[in-house]
């Protein structure tokens, strides 16, 4: 099946969701069911608004891949909650968030909504292969800025970024990223490497900031480039970044398989056309029931109906 393929980082989502939408939205027991209906309505927004002809929720399966710590013990430390002898880390998540997700897979699973985490992946190498193995034009909806290096206009690869809900969104497309980072998606993993990002543990380069970083991008071409630059006493380098450069080696050797997100993931065979009716109609009513969906779960069927 060809046809515009919609990503969603679904966790980039529902924590929106989750702080954009009031917790005394509650279940009949009192539960909060925020997070849950707000991603419903999101859902419901971006398929009326943007018309994809399949659809993938994309999962974090492992939040913090063993073999992204192996590279930098610091990627994403300080999200840790705890930390079990042996086990895997937990992320430090809201505790009124944590027992809505799996509320919300089993409302996409019911739905026929296709849904995909994979073992030792986060959800942004789930995108990054499918985005890899798309046929048509791609549409990637996620909060997180990293999967900026994905966009590709010839291919037709765009990142909705929300930056009011889901109904604002900034199409990203390579003329976004120029303007605003001095790059194209080929050259914001690069960017963020070398700025680094504190968010996600990532100390970058010491003194290279974004501005520096694009300017030795446009100078140099890629990381390679530069890092080839270091070694040619002729390329225009300050001496300090010279240094800073050198001294970073050990950190821009392992860095790249870090940021760049994974493109060969085992993805599993599911069906990603949009469900047109539910999958277990009778499962989403007593999901609906049990967790009080009402207008947001409807609302959402009534456009897939469509």
């Amino acid at each position: 099946m060809t046809g515009r393929l919609m990503l969603l980082d679904t966790a980039s989502l529902y924590f929106r969701a989750y702080f954009g939408v009031p917790d005394s939205v509650k279940a009949p027991d009192g539960s909060p069911v925020n997070a849950v209906r707000g991603l419903l309505d999101f859902i419901d927004r971006l398929v009326k608004d943007h018309r994809p002809q399949q659809l993938v929720a994309c999962m974090d399966a492992d939040w913090r891949p063993q073999w992204r710590v192996d590279l930098i013990p610091t990627y994403k430390a300080h999200r840790v909650a705890v930390e079990h002898e042996g086990g895997p880390d937990e992320e430090q998540v809201p505790d009124t968030l944590s027992p809505q997700v799996p509320v919300i897979e089993a409302v996409l699973d019911a739905a026929g909504i296709a849904r995909v985490g994979v073992e030792g992946y986060e959800a942004d190498d789930v995108i990054g292969t499918f985005t890899a193995r798309a046929k048509g034009p791609v549409d990637i909806v996620t909060g997180d800025r990293d999967l900026y290096q994905l966009v590709d206009d010839e291919r037709g690869i765009r990142v909705l970024y929300p930056l009011k809900g889901v109904g604002t969104l900034q199409l990203t497309d390579e003329a976004v990223l120029r303007e605003k980072y001095g790059v194209d998606g080929r050259g914001y993993a690069d960017l963020a490497l070398l700025r680094g990002d504190p968010s996600d543990g990532l100390p970058g380069v010491a003194g290279i900031g974004e501005k520096t970083a694009a300017k030795l991008l446009a100078e140099f071409g890629d990381l390679a480039g530069i890092m080839a630059a270091v070694e040619d006493p002729r390329a225009k380098l300050t001496p300090s970044q010279r240094k800073r450069l050198d001294e970073a080696r050990p950190y821009v050797a392992v860095a790249p398989k870090v940021v760049r997100v994974a493109d060969d993931v085992p993805l599993p065979d599911v069906d990603l056309a949009l469900p047109h009716v539910p999958r277990d109609p009778a499962g989403l009513e007593a999901l609906s029931a049990r967790w009080g969906l009402g207008g947001s779960l409807q609302r959402l069927l009534t456009t897939l109906g469509e």
